[in-house]
């Protein structure tokens, strides 16, 4: 544990290091404010509720998450810090762990920044903060998913745009996966079982379920087993391509 808080304070300082944390947050803060209150239809809602900001989330995390994780391991490989890194007296699953939480953090609080947004629904009516919370933590939980993928793709490339690329199409399967589209296109020859397990496969179906004030223990197990599934995988990479 104490070395993975080594590699997780080395990764957050490597973050707020350069001007490109603050664009982010930046950027995905003004998404943010654009999609809720025009794009969303907020105003013509008449409703207290921040649905209109959270039904954005799984498509703004489909190219900034990807932007957050590409660095985590191609930028090692391409600078030839992994050598370094891997020589330190910490184990493989410290860094892959410490580095995973590093850019959760960040993007929990790029997340949480996102705060005024809360205050002016607050301000214009009596909205459900309990429902708000859970959608919030949901939020989260999307973003981990969606990190852990990218941080795999990352460790399979030394070029940073490669994994940005790859990333975002793979986080956008398992957005489509939930979508009326595929399912329609499944349904014509697929029986029942895979249709529904296609379906449960989808970010997007698990977070909203979460995101409407439900806290299905289903829900968090899903993500959580997305997260330790791509990060074990992000482990084997990694100690495959040690000598590369």
């Amino acid at each position: 544990m104490h070395n993975t808080l080594i590699v997780f304070r080395r990764e957050m300082v490597d973050y707020f290091a350069t001007p490109l944390a603050y664009v982010f947050i930046v950027i995905f803060l003004a998404l943010s404010g654009a999609l809720t209150f025009f794009s969303g239809g907020f105003f013509e809602r008449d409703l207290a509720a921040l649905g209109a900001f959270f039904n954005f989330h799984p498509w703004l995390y489909l190219v900034l998450i990807p932007a957050i994780s590409m660095r985590l391991w191609a930028e090692e490989r391409r600078s030839g810090t992994i050598e370094l890194l891997m020589t330190l007296p910490v184990t493989l699953g410290a860094v892959v762990v410490g580095k995973f939480l590093a850019a959760w953090c960040f993007a929990a609080i790029a997340l949480a920044l996102t705060f005024p947004i809360w205050i002016t629904v607050n301000y214009l009516g009596d909205p459900d903060n309990g429902v708000i919370m859970a959608a919030y933590l949901g939020s989260l939980f999307m973003a981990g998913g969606f990190l852990a993928i990218g941080a795999f793709v990352s460790a399979l490339t030394k070029n940073q745009v490669i994994a940005f690329v790859v990333a975002a199409a793979l986080c956008f399967v398992f957005i489509a996966m939930g979508t009326s589209v595929v399912q329609g296109m499944i349904t014509e020859w697929a029986p029942v079982a895979i249709v529904e397990f296609v379906r449960s496969l989808s970010f997007t179906n698990h977070f909203t379920a979460i995101a409407r004030g439900m806290l299905d223990l289903r829900d968090v197990v899903f993500f959580g087993s997305v997260i330790a599934l791509f990060l074990f995988l992000n482990a084997l990479v990694i100690e495959r391509k040690k000598g590369e």
